[in-house]
């Protein structure tokens, strides 16, 4: 996947170490939005650390463990993707996503993972795609609904973070499911 449009000013593209500096600049500008629920990004504090976050996941792709895909709105990096604990063995695997306070409110991760789930499911043969979030974090447990995720359980206390243990949520999407929940996408 190389860019994908999401709308007439958004684009998803792979997010790659040479390009540290932008994401430093985009973690900087929602480093405490985006580190309410999870750790995405916090060791990332100079070009050098953000730079070797971008590599962990280019590694993971070279490995076929996972991804990370940027979106870009007007050219400026305001969120993105990921896959993890990517699985082909065993069909299964995770999905993530965030952004900057900025760029919320608009549908653009809706957007953005629907191409993710596509490559996940359809190409790379995934059975079972989990969606994992904090069950304070409403605005993406609501994505996973709308992507047509089913609410597994809840991992209580099971993620500590900033002095506080936050439940966690298991979503999972199952591939006999993303065609109908792909239609309805596509139907609103």
């Amino acid at each position: 996947m190389y860019e994908i449009a999401l709308d007439d000013t958004a684009r998803l593209r792979p997010l790659d170490p040479w390009r540290a500096e932008e994401f430093l600049a985009h973690l900087e500008r929602g480093r405490d939005f985006i580190g309410q629920f999870i750790p995405f990004g916090s060791t990332a504090v100079d070009v050098d650390s953000a730079r070797a976050a971008l590599q962990r996941y280019a590694d993971m792709r070279a490995a076929d463990t996972g991804g990370l895909h940027g979106i870009w709105v007007d050219n400026t990096l305001v969120g993105g993707v990921l896959s993890l604990n990517v699985e082909p063995e065993r069909g299964n695997a995770e999905v993530g996503c965030w952004l900057e306070p900025a760029a919320t409110g608009r549908g653009l991760i809706t957007r953005a993972m629907r191409p993710l789930l596509d490559w996940l499911v359809d190409e790379r043969g995934m059975r079972r795609v989990e969606w994992v979030a904090a069950s304070g974090n409403v605005p993406s447990l609501n994505v996973a609904r709308r992507l047509g995720f089913s609410k597994e359980g809840v991992r209580r206390e099971a993620n500590p973070w900033r002095g506080v243990r936050h439940d966690l949520e298991i979503w999972s999407l199952l591939a006999r499911e993303w065609p109908s929940a792909r239609a309805a996408l596509d139907a609103r």
